[in-house]
């Protein structure tokens, strides 16, 4: 049987396993960082003084803003020190972008600033879109909304179809 997927609850941020019919929940893409919140993580009271705490922490206000009740975040969603846990979370991964309302692609590297027109984003200096895992993160839900590193919305991936396919040579007909 397969383990259960893990949402964060946005208010309480508690995590509660679903076998069967998650609640609709947002999920975020990001790469990771330094001194991530990871599943171990959110049982100690220090959780929320962690450099990674406050990216968890503006993923969570921004879903529930958008009445998200429930979120999944990779770091603090998956025990990674269970390796069947991590392998079998890894080819579920496409399935659980898919089911997502909503994916939030948190673009570190893009200063608060910038609404990144074609130009713009062919130097943005976001990790994001070098990192191969974010392939499937970027195709995989059905609305994807890019944020920048103070989550300010830059767009989604329909309007800013033209600029991802400059970057990722991905053709536009499947950003849209």
């Amino acid at each position: 049987m397969p383990r259960a997927m893990r949402l964060l609850n946005v208010k309480t941020r508690k995590l509660k396993e679903y076998f069967d019919n998650p609640p609709t929940y947002a999920i975020l893409s990001h790469c990771w960082g330094e001194d991530e919140v990871l599943f171990q993580d959110l049982d100690r009271p220090d959780h929320t003084s962690k450099l990674g705490y406050s990216r968890v922490d503006g993923f969570c206000t921004l879903a529930a803003s958008h009445g998200f009740e429930y979120v999944w975040i990779d770091t603090c969603c998956i025990d990674k020190t269970s390796s069947a846990e991590l392998s079998e979370a890894i080819n579920s991964m496409f399935r659980w972008y898919e089911g997502a309302a909503i994916c939030y692609a948190y673009l570190d590297g893009v200063p608060h600033n910038t609404v990144p027109y074609v130009s713009e984003l062919n130097s943005m200096s976001s990790r994001w879109f070098t990192r191969g895992w974010t392939l499937q993160e970027l195709l995989a839900p059905k609305h994807v909304d890019f944020y920048n590193h103070a989550w300010s919305h830059i767009g989604d991936r329909s309007s800013m179809a033209q600029a991802i396919k400059k970057v990722t040579r991905i053709p536009v007909q499947y950003l849209q």
